[in-house]
């Protein structure tokens, strides 16, 4: 496995990451390069399938424009891209603060459905220490987000901790909690290959609206009543709720760092995720740029 220790500064890959899978919503087939790049690029897509306007999408907090079932973004010239939640995950857990990454269509890959197989493909690719130090964003003040029953609240903290809720009206699911600290280990150990899931009632209404059209067994955990219809059944304990929290540091990730905050997310999706970014960056005395080290990074 192909792990550098942490050691506060920033990293990037030692070679381009490639893969190419199809897209759960457009079930387009695209080729995806996770490519090197120099500190302070920070996180960009680039569309190479679009070439008479700019197809450059910086990952900012201000381009994400649709979370309903997906993150998507969108630069300045309307070029977009979907579902990027599960890489931008892997990159933040494994430190990656710099890459370019090329894809050729609309919308990532779905792969199995969880962060694992981009991590592995990180992992193959080796990653390289850069002179600059990571920068975090750091919680000053508490931010709170709602909808309906759905929360997500921000909160300051020594370190990046985690805690995520939700309650379904299936014996299947029901009601499932996780709390844990946002690092490399506790990453790959309890939470980059828990799936993504949905019903099957669902699925006919999704593809009507033109959405899930690669959805299959293959890249998502799907219940039927009180049945998982997937025949291998679960690949943890709480998978479900693992997931919610693989798809919450995605999405926060598009501040352009990693956090030393509390995240406590209550039913919380795409959307209420990225409600809370924008309350947090329509207050800037809620939070501020820094380079200290988080608690357990000293510990470590």
């Amino acid at each position: 496995m192909a792990q550098v220790p942490h050691d506060h500064h920033q990293r990037t890959l030692v070679a381009p990451a490639i893969c190419a899978g199809v897209g759960v919503h457009s079930g387009r087939r695209v080729r995806l390069a996770v490519r090197p790049a120099a500190s302070g690029t920070g996180i960009v897509f680039v569309r190479t399938d679009i070439t008479d306007r700019d197809n450059r999408i910086p990952v900012t907090g201000d381009a994400v424009v649709e979370a309903r079932l997906n993150t998507m973004i969108r630069n300045s010239s309307g070029v977009e891209l979907s579902t990027i939640e599960h890489l931008m995950a892997a990159l933040c857990a494994l430190g990656v603060a710099n890459a370019v990454i090329d894809v050729d269509g609309p919308e990532l890959p779905i792969l199995d459905g969880s962060a694992l197989p981009f991590v592995q493909l990180l992992d193959r690719a080796g990653f390289r220490r850069q002179e600059a130090p990571v920068r975090y964003i750091e919680i000053l003040e508490p931010v709170r987000v709602e909808e309906g029953d759905k929360s997500a609240v921000l909160l300051p903290c020594d370190r990046y901790e985690m805690r995520f809720e939700i309650d379904f009206p299936t014996a299947v699911i029901g009601r499932q909690v996780i709390d844990f600290s946002v690092d490399e280990r506790t990453f790959r150990d309890e939470i980059m290959a828990a799936r993504t899931f949905g019903f099957a009632h669902e699925v006919e209404a999704l593809r009507e609206a033109g959405l899930a059209r690669g959805g299959s067994l293959e890249n998502a955990v799907v219940i039927d009543g009180e049945r998982i219809l997937n025949p291998g059944g679960l690949r943890m304990e709480r998978e479900f709720v693992r997931h919610k929290a693989l798809d919450a540091i995605g999405d926060l990730y598009v501040l352009g760092a990693p956090l030393i905050g509390r995240y406590e997310g209550v039913k919380a999706g795409h959307a209420v995720n990225n409600k809370l970014v924008r309350a947090l960056l329509a207050r800037p005395q809620a939070w501020r740029e820094t380079v200290r080290t988080p608690d357990y990074a000293l510990a470590g």
